[in-house]
């Protein structure tokens, strides 16, 4: 089910006022807005027959948790909330302030098309409240909201298009491939069939996508979607993994956005292209300049590489996310930027670099396992910090910086990404601009889940181990 002209209006003024004033969102709202919204969603129920809802949030690693209601319940879940128990869920709270409530967003509505239609189901994301009505800092929807704030103070309104892409196996717990094709592949593709239905169903919950292909590696696939607005794209990317793994799941395969399930091929990434709009008008762009970019995209950038390394425990969350960022598999692991370039950490694409409202920035680390919220949230904040210190942007590297040299590098003052999740943790905890982006709930969760992590990923034998040592010691 698609908005209406009239609905867009209602989700787009609900969502300004929230991005202006974070702390008290649903307080700013207007009665006469609010019960549009509630009108809105109450009479789509009704149209689409429409028996359970299920709202749906995130935790801090970027778990999608959701819980049904049935459509009788609705109208107290939109004016007051749903309260549950936030104590099991990873990073939100402890025991002894457990309570919390899950306030669905009216503009986020729409049909599951996969579930039956008769006495059907739709789903709304939810923002996280404290019982008092205060917005809980641990809900990663509420991070990105504040960054999004802090850039609409600045005039700017954040827009954003992942490229999340995933592998399609034949079972789960096997890496089987189900073809061995490569990148646009057409007569070795096994999964046609399963993009199509994955994008009819993504655009019949309202999520544009602009084209969907074979990706490099055996089995690896790629559906981009269309630029919107960051907090929209969160919700939407959250939904297409969600998606591409029910699609499969239909058909008897299994999908999985591991950033490096096989080795010796390609890994998992979500670059993401991102730019600032002050109004309508690309802030990024400058036709003056040999790069088509403006003093605010170069200080952007700047602010990405300058603070790339501390970033990267969020753009790349899992052990075995520094398994893709290695040399050979187009991955970056330099701080660099170019144009032409695909081994810098930022590129910028030259299709539509003369159209201002095409001209963006290429960001290449993530991968497609990250908390989307997140990521967008704390790129955002590193791009905006270099913009308000004028941070200056370093020469573009357009030469592989993978064959230079160690003293090359070093000349040229490359530095490299953290080479596993101890380097990121360490590096993350070691300046204060990861927990000023996050917030200290947040920061705190998160690394005290990564260091669980990386200590039983340390302490865990491995085949390889066992392979290579116990014949010979």
């Amino acid at each position: 089910m698609h908005l209406s002209a009239m609905d867009r209006t209602l989700v787009a003024r609900s969502r300004t006022v929230t991005a202006m004033n974070p702390k008290h969102a649903r307080s700013t709202l207007s009665d006469t807005d609010m019960q549009e919204s509630v009108e809105y969603v109450l009479s789509a129920c009704r149209e689409s027959d429409v028996k359970f809802i299920r709202l749906w949030f995130t935790d801090i690693l970027g778990s999608l948790k959701s819980f049904a209601i049935t459509v009788e319940e609705l109208p107290k879940a939109l004016e007051q909330g749903m309260g549950f128990d936030g104590s099991s869920i990873e990073g939100f709270a402890r025991i002894d302030e457990s309570d919390m409530l899950a306030i669905p967003d009216p503009g986020t509505f729409q049909l599951v098309p996969w579930r039956p239609r008769e006495q059907g189901v739709a789903r709304m994301f939810c923002d996280i409240y404290r019982p008092d009505g205060r917005p809980f800092e641990g809900d990663p929807r509420q991070v990105l909201r504040r960054q999004l704030a802090r850039a609409s103070e600045l005039g700017y309104t954040f827009y954003v298009s992942p490229e999340l892409e995933y592998f399609y196996f034949k079972e789960p717990g096997s890496t089987e491939p189900l073809d061995r094709g490569g990148y646009f592949d057409q007569t070795t593709d096994a999964g046609t069939d399963l993009r199509r239905e994955t994008v009819l169903a993504l655009e019949a919950m309202g999520i544009e996508v602009e084209y969907s292909h074979h990706e490099v590696a055996p089995s690896q696939h790629e559906v981009s979607l269309r630029y919107t607005d960051a907090m929209t794209m969160a919700d939407n990317a959250m939904t297409y993994r969600l998606v591409v793994k029910e699609i499969a799941a239909l058909h008897g395969v299994y999908a999985t956005f591991m950033p490096k399930p096989i080795m010796g091929v390609n890994g998992s990434g979500m670059h993401v292209h991102q730019s600032l709009f002050k109004g309508e008008s690309n802030a990024f762009y400058d036709a003056s300049d040999p790069y088509n970019l403006s003093a605010i995209a170069r200080g952007y950038m700047a602010g990405l590489l300058a603070h790339a390394r501390e970033l990267t425990l969020v753009t790349n969350q899992w052990v075995n996310s520094y398994k893709r960022l290695q040399p050979g598999f187009e991955a970056p692991m330099y701080l660099s930027w170019a144009r032409r370039n695909r081994s810098d950490l930022i590129r910028i694409p030259e299709y539509g670099s003369t159209d201002e409202t095409h001209t963006r920035v290429e960001y290449r680390s993530p991968d497609s396992a990250c908390n989307p919220y997140l990521v967008f949230a704390v790129m955002l904040a590193a791009g905006l910090d270099g913009i308000e210190r004028e941070l200056p942007l370093p020469p573009p590297v357009e030469e592989n910086a993978f064959e230079m040299t160690d003293e090359e590098r070093a000349a040229r003052g490359i530095e490299r990404l953290p080479a596993d999740l101890r380097e990121a943790l360490d590096i993350a905890e070691s300046t204060p601009f990861l927990r000023n982006a996050l917030g200290d709930h947040v920061f705190e969760s998160l690394v005290a889940n990564k260091r669980i992590e990386w200590q039983r990923y340390s302490s865990y034998v491995t085949d390889y181990e066992l392979q290579e040592f116990l014949p010979i010691l």
